[in-house]
């Protein structure tokens, strides 16, 4: 009777123990895996590490939303380092200067009128005596210019330009009655250049005849281009 009560117990015993074992067991599995996750973590999000780290952090961890998200985070980044070297830094166009447009076009003209190469030629009549008009007028012939052919574009150039006013300014630097940019060009005709009509007119005069040859050509190119 002792024997058998003795049996009873040491079966309890072992049953115990098995179940004790089979709670444990599955929960030490599951705590080092825990440890191995954090530990791989750890690896990716230290200070330092490389890309290559990452995925091999990956590997490691599959199904792992958060490195799914980081590597997709690496991916952007290459993608976008990548299409910033492709960009391309573009000059600011440069304005040809009115010489240059003339020398390239030189039929430029009005739509209309008559003259060699569609060039209007403005008839106009002498202006009044000891006006700016007046010394262009006179001074006209030394260029080379006959006032009766001429002098029509040059009243149209100026009238547009600076209405013949000797201290018209431009917002751009441009002065004086024949526009000089800048107005200390025209030094070279005379010291007075900021006072003195008839030294402007002189400096734009020259200007006239070194780049369009005449006021009439100048007259068309300042009609096609708004500027001449």
């Amino acid at each position: 009777m002792s024997r058998h009560r003795t049996g009873a117990r040491s079966g309890r015993r072992k049953r115990g123990l098995i179940r004790r074992f089979g709670i444990v067991f599955p929960a030490a599995v599951i705590a080092l895996v825990a440890v191995a996750g954090v530990a791989v973590g750890g690896k990716v999000l230290a200070p330092g590490s490389s890309a290559f780290s990452a995925v091999q952090a990956i590997e490691m961890v599959p199904g792992s939303h958060t490195m799914a998200a980081l590597e997709a985070e690496r991916a952007q980044l290459i993608a976008m380092t990548d299409a910033a070297h492709t960009l391309v830094v573009v000059a600011k166009p440069k304005l040809a200067s009115p010489a240059e447009v003339a020398a390239a076009n030189p039929g430029t003209s009005t739509s209309s009128g008559t003259g060699t190469g569609g060039i209007v030629y403005v008839t106009s009549t002498p202006p009044d005596p000891g006006t700016a008009q007046s010394i262009a007028y006179n001074m006209m012939a030394s260029f080379g210019f006959s006032p009766k052919t001429f002098f029509g574009c040059l009243v149209d150039i100026w009238n547009r330009e600076s209405g013949w006013r000797y201290d018209a300014e431009n917002a751009s630097g441009a002065y004086g009655i024949p526009q000089a940019l800048p107005g200390s060009k025209m030094a070279s005709a005379g010291a007075d250049w900021q006072t003195n009509p008839a030294t402007q007119i002189k400096w734009g005069l020259g200007y006239i005849k070194a780049i369009y040859g005449d006021p009439c050509h100048a007259w068309a190119f300042e009609e096609a281009n708004g500027y001449y």
